[in-house]
This record gives structure tokens, sequence and C-alpha cells, in this order.
């Protein structure tokens, strides 16, 4: 028997020729949990439908997802209306959705919920418990695995942010069985060390499946005990784990994450700046008050100085001595009239002028003025004082 050989285009367009001719997969109804639902900028709608055991990727186009009453989220049972085709170019087939019914909720997304709102209840949430990222860290930890594009990411990110910046990398696995497990080992590993200032956790966007292990009830409360801050750059912009909830601070992506916590060196370096003008401004305007406060003070020395003082007493004393020396010099100038007066009262009176007009003065031995005749007759001898001299006489009787 002969076969023919295919390429691959031929065998995918064989494959869609018999898909495309299968009246059941053309006029299908299929019922599961929304999973990695995306929203195109077109208006698009990209998501998978799965059970518990399989999962087929969907596309709704623009022209059916207008017709929506509801916006489909992830975890959300519903009933799709619609065709399977192939899609030639990746050979591979999926669900173009013409219809969407909602069925419920998934049991991983009430499982989701019901954990979210008994940890929010027990304050693991709160504002208040969320520690501050350091504003200058000198090495970050990242738990991560070694191999995925967010790694790479956060490396890309943080050495265009920061070259200077010291990092350290935890591998851990962020998806299946043990992931939870690994991530608390390497919080409480990044703990134990000194050197690390904040540590983040990361993964690249996937399922909710996919990002089970970052719903982990222990992973959640190792996050709320650690003494170093954390951020979570888990999933894309709106995936929502519970360890974004517990972290202190929630990223929308690991590229995020780092910008989150990796400071700009140039930023860093502008703001250096800023506050070496500012403490120069500090220490010149504190340098002026010094100065002025010291001018003060000297002013003060200067106007107590005790020489001042001492200078100022010989003055007083020389104020006083020339006080009284003027003083002694009126009384002396006083006194001298007043002598004067005296004497040229005393010069007006002196019995010694009246001598020389002629006059003379009979006194006895003693010098006593005799005034009468009586008297000399009492004395054995007498003296007369004349102008010139004295004579001495003596009583003959």
């Amino acid at each position: 028997m002969y076969i023919k050989t295919l390429t691959v285009t031929a065998l995918n367009n064989y494959i869609k020729k018999i898909v495309d001719s299968d009246f059941i997969l053309n006029n299908i109804v299929v019922k599961g949990e929304i999973s990695n639902f995306k929203r195109h900028s077109s208006g698009h709608l990209y998501f998978s439908l799965k059970d518990d055991f399989s999962k087929i990727n969907c596309v709704m186009f623009s022209t059916n997802a207008a017709g929506l009453n509801f916006s489909p989220e992830n975890g959300e049972q519903v009933e799709i209306k619609g065709r399977i085709g192939v899609y030639l170019k990746e050979g591979s087939y999926q669900l173009y959705c013409e219809s969407i019914k909602k069925q419920g909720i998934g049991d991983l997304y009430v499982a989701f919920l019901e954990l979210k709102g008994r940890l929010e209840k027990e304050g693991l949430f709160s504002e208040s418990h969320k520690k501050p990222l350091p504003a200058y860290p000198k090495r970050i930890g990242v738990i991560s695995s070694p191999t995925g594009a967010a790694v790479r990411d956060i490396i890309n990110v943080t050495k265009r942010r920061n070259e200077k910046m010291d990092m350290l990398i935890y591998p851990s696995l962020v998806q299946g069985e043990g992931a939870s497990k690994n991530v608390i080992e390497g919080i409480e590993y990044l703990n134990s060390l000194a050197s690390i200032d904040v540590i983040i956790i990361a993964r690249g966007g996937g399922s909710i499946e996919e990002l089970w292990a970052f719903n982990d009830e222990n992973l959640a409360r190792a996050i709320y005990a650690s003494r170093k801050p954390i951020v979570t750059g888990i999933g894309h912009e709106t995936d929502f784990t519970i360890a974004d909830f517990v972290s202190d601070r929630r990223a929308p992506t690991p590229s995020a994450a780092a910008e989150v916590a990796v400071p700009r060196l140039e930023d860093m370096k502008s703001e250096l700046k800023r506050y070496l003008v500012r403490l120069t401004e500090y220490a010149k305007n504190d340098l002026n008050i010094k100065r002025k406060e010291l001018e003060m003070i000297q002013k003060t020395i200067r106007d107590n100085n005790p020489l001042n003082y001492v200078v100022n007493q010989y003055r007083s004393i020389e104020d006083l001595n020339m006080k009284i020396n003027h003083i002694i010099d009126l009384k002396i100038d006083k006194e001298k009239e007043r002598i004067r007066n005296m004497n040229s009262l005393l010069n007006a009176h002196n019995p010694l002028n009246v001598l020389n007009r002629g006059y003379s003065i009979i006194q006895d031995s003693e010098g006593n003025v005799v005034s009468s005749v009586e008297i000399i007759n009492s004395l054995d001898e007498f003296s007369i004082l004349l102008k010139d001299g004295k004579v001495i006489g003596k009583i003959k009787k």
C-alpha cells in the first residue's frame, strides 16, 4: 500500500477538514471552569475551560463577546455553546465560543475565597502590620525559579535601575507539589541573613491551578511572620493570590516587583545632591546664627569687662578728686578772705597803730595796762610802751 508523504500544512488542513465536517464538533455545548482568562484590547476573550482531569483552550471573538450579560472571571463554572476548530498555524484545536452561560464558581475559587475571608478576619491582610520598604536597600533576596522568565526580568530591571545593587537568588519551585514549602524555606533562609534588606517572591503568569502554590495557608503565615519586608510579583496584573494580600507590597508583575523594591541609582544620587544642598544651607544658616550669638556675647563681655569698670572707677576717682580740690580751693579762698577781713579789722583796732600817732601805753611788770593814777601809785615799777620801744621806770614816793 502506498502512503503519501504530507507536509505539516497539508496534515493540519486535512485534520481541519475532518473537524469542520463533524456535526457534533460544530454544534457542541461544553461545561467547565474558566481559567487563565484574558480580555484583549480588541475585545476578543481568551481563556481555558477545565475540569478535574483536562482542559481546552477557548476563544470568543468580540462580536459574540459583546452579547454577554456578565463579565467572565477565573473560577466561574460556565456552559459554552460553540464549535471546535483547528488553528492551522499552531496545529492545535480550540473551542470557538458563541455564547456563555454562568453555572457557578469553581471548587478552587471557592477554596480561595474561603481562605481569603478567614485570613482577612485574623488580620493577616491588615495595613497596620505591613512593613515599610527600605528606601536604600543594599542587598535584595529573590525567591523564584532560577530558569523562569520572572527571575530574568527581575535581574534585567534591577541592573537597569541600579547596577550596584547586590542580589541573592534563592532557587525554588513555583508550581506544583512542594512549591509552597520551597518558598517558605526560602523566606526562612533569607530572614536568617542580616545582609538581606528586602525579599521578592516572583512567578510569571498562569492559570489558577498554576498559581495555586501561592494560595497556601502556611505560606501566607510565613509571609506574615517575616521580619524582612516582602514584595510579591506573581502572575499578571489581573492575577491575585493569597500571598499578594499578605505581602507588604504587591506588584502586578515580577518586573514591577523589581521596580518597587529597587530604587533608581540616578534618583538616589539626585536625592543625595538635594540633601547636600539642604545640609549646606542648614550649616550656613546655623553658622550665621551662632556667629550673631557669639557677637552678642562678645559685646556683652566688652560692656561688662572688669577693666572697663576699673577705668570708669578711675575716672570717677579723678572726678571726685577734682571736685574735692575745687571744694578745698573754694574753702581756702573763703578762709583767706575771712582772714584778710579779720586782719583788716585787727589792724584797725591795733593799739600799736595809736602809738604811731604819738601815744604811749603804761604797763605793770606783768604786762597789764595801767589805766589810772591809783594803780601807778601802787606799783614799784612800770614800763612805757612807745612806737619804737619800751622804757622801764620806777616810782619814787
